[in-house]
Parts: structure tokens; C-alpha cells; sequence
């Protein structure tokens, strides 16, 4: 795992005497493909490397990794871009644990196959936010653009921590758009998990163990 070191993002805030200084959020890739991995990063740092922190890392575990170093920190993360095609996790595996940790980070998903099936299970799953095709030559074209517009949604969304509701559902069901066009008409935040999604695991209540005797 890598990233790249550059100066203060524009505009940010004073640190208050004796505190520790605000660091530049980070945009975090990973790809299994070294040379894949060393490129997306350097595409990433020419762009962006002034204002956000690139880090890269070769698997998925190792990124979970330094996800959780960087929460533990204190460290803001403002895009994932995960390799779809990676050895013992892959990225749609990958980017639902990543949520775990950073729910708000934007979600992308690589990969140089048109697997319409993969990008159906990352909009199920993972709420994925954008689905970029490799190679993305030139990267001014089409790979700037979805990460300039990545990082303005996440600029301008609310960060402060709040009560999440979670919609356990398919998300192109009847039942499901009912529930969701409840809670926007009504202004109430929401997040879409699949029901085969490891995150719906833990949305339902574990059942009651029987008694291990009857009351005499």
C-alpha cells in the first residue's frame, strides 16, 4: 500500500493550536494488477494529488486495511475505485465492507469486461455510484470527468453522523419503491441493501434460543 504526498487542500481550515492538523481527504484504488494499480494511481495523483491524498493498495484486504487505519485516524475518504476481477475478494466484496467503514465514500467499480451481471449485483449491493470500463485512455475523457463529478457529490453532501434507516430489498421491486418514495417524500435518509448482501445479515432480529428446561 502507497500514497502520495502533496500540499494542503485548498481552502481547508486552521488547526487549533495543540491539535492535530486536518489531513486532505483520500481517493483509495485497488487493483491486484501492479502495473494496473501503479497506473491508476498516477492518473489519479497528476489530477488530484494537490487536494486529496491518493493511497493504492493490491488486494482488497490489504485496502480494508488501511481503511481501518485511516478511520482510526480520524481520516476522511472521499472515493473508492475497486477492481472487479480480484483473487479471494473481489471488489464488489471489497466495497460492501469498505461501507462498513466509510458509508459515505462514492463507490466505483473497474473492470475491462462489460459484465452486465457484475454491475447489477454493484448497484444491488454496494449502491455503486459509477462502472468504468478499462483502459480509460484518455483518462482527461473518461476517467477525470466521473471523479470530478464523484467528489463534487461528495463535497457537497452532509457528513455529520446521523440515524440511518436501512431498506432491505430488491431495488427494482413494487414493495421496495413504496417504502423508498415514503421516506424521500417525507425527508427521512435511507440506505438500499440487498437482501443477499452480507450488510442484510444484520438487519434481522436473531431468533430466541428455546429453554433449556421447562419451569417445574
Amino acid at each position: 500500500m502507497t500514497s502520495a504526498s502533496a500540499p494542503p487542500t485548498p481552502g481547508a481550515a486552521a488547526a487549533a493550536p495543540g491539535s492535530r492538523p486536518a489531513s486532505r481527504p483520500a481517493i483509495l484504488t485497488v487493483d491486484d494488477d501492479p502495473s494496473v494499480s501503479r497506473a491508476v494511481a498516477r492518473d489519479l495523483r497528476r489530477e488530484y494529488g494537490e487536494r486529496y491524498r491518493i493511497v493504492r493498495a493490491e488486494s482488497g484486504p490489504q485496502a480494508l486495511d488501511a481503511l481501518r487505519e485511516m478511520k482510526l485516524r480520524g481520516d476522511r475518504v472521499a472515493v473508492l475505485l475497486a477492481d472487479f476481477r480480484m483473487p479471494t475478494m473481489n471488489g464488489i466484496e471489497f466495497l460492501e465492507q469498505a461501507m462498513d467503514l466509510y458509508p459515505t465514500a462514492r463507490r466505483v467499480l473497474l473492470t475491462a469486461y462489460a459484465d452486465t451481471t457484475a454491475a447489477i449485483d454493484a448497484i444491488n449491493i454496494v449502491d455503486l455510484d459509477h462502472y468504468l470500463l478499462k483502459p480509460w485512455d484518455p483518462p482527461q475523457e473518461k476517467l477525470y470527468p466521473v471523479v470530478d463529478g464523484l467528489l463534487d457529490a461528495w463535497l457537497a453532501a452532509d457528513h455529520t453522523p446521523v440515524a440511518e434507516t436501512r431498506v432491505v430489498g430488491h431495488r427494482w421491486s413494487a414493495r421496495s419503491y413504496e417504502v423508498r418514495d415514503f421516506l424521500a417524500r417525507n425527508q427521512v435518509p435511507y440506505r438500499c441493501t440487498c437482501p443477499r448482501s452480507r450488510r442484510a445479515r444484520g438487519c434481522w432480529p436473531r431468533p430466541r434460543r428455546p429453554p433449556t428446561h421447562c419451569p417445574s
